[in-house]
């Protein structure tokens, strides 16, 4: 019986709620060995992460991937390090234009396979407002309770 390798690696489920999104982009990470089979494992986590250029390149920044298990020598490993992100150079020069904009930012919303690499899904965001949520969950609810009347 063959293993199914999930779709994604790592979520971050509540940035949906707490930005609006405006565009959605993708790009490579550069990793070291133990952090792929580490992420592969589940050890990724992208709660409270966002993305930043800083000296021409993208950055992911404040993103949690655990030491691999099973490696000997990762007394020195920080989980918790910036990982640099591979776009093209037009994308960046567009994501540096839109992050210069106020109130946008890059926000990682998942980890995923492509083939053998490891792949960043992350969109430009707007913040939303508290009453925005609230309207938000407010109409989730009915349209719940829609679904169950039928």
């Amino acid at each position: 019986m063959k293993s199914v390798a999930p779709t994604r690696y790592a979520e971050n489920r509540k940035a949906r709620f707490e930005y609006e999104v405006l565009e959605t982009f993708q790009g490579g990470l550069v990793l070291q060995g133990q952090e792929v089979k580490s992420i592969r494992t589940g050890g990724a986590k992208l709660d409270g992460s966002y993305l930043a250029i800083s000296r021409g390149e993208l950055w992911l920044i404040g993103a949690h991937i655990r030491k691999y298990a099973k490696t000997n020598n990762t007394e020195d490993y920080d989980p918790n390090q910036n990982r640099k992100v591979l776009v093209h150079k037009k994308e960046l020069a567009y994501l540096g234009e839109k992050i210069q904009e106020k109130g946008l930012t890059l926000v990682p919303f998942s980890l995923y396979p492509s083939g053998n690499r490891i792949k960043v899904s992350f969109s430009v965001c707007r913040g939303r407002k508290t009453h925005d949520k609230r309207e938000m969950l407010k109409n989730r609810d009915l349209e719940r309770e829609l679904q169950r009347n039928l």
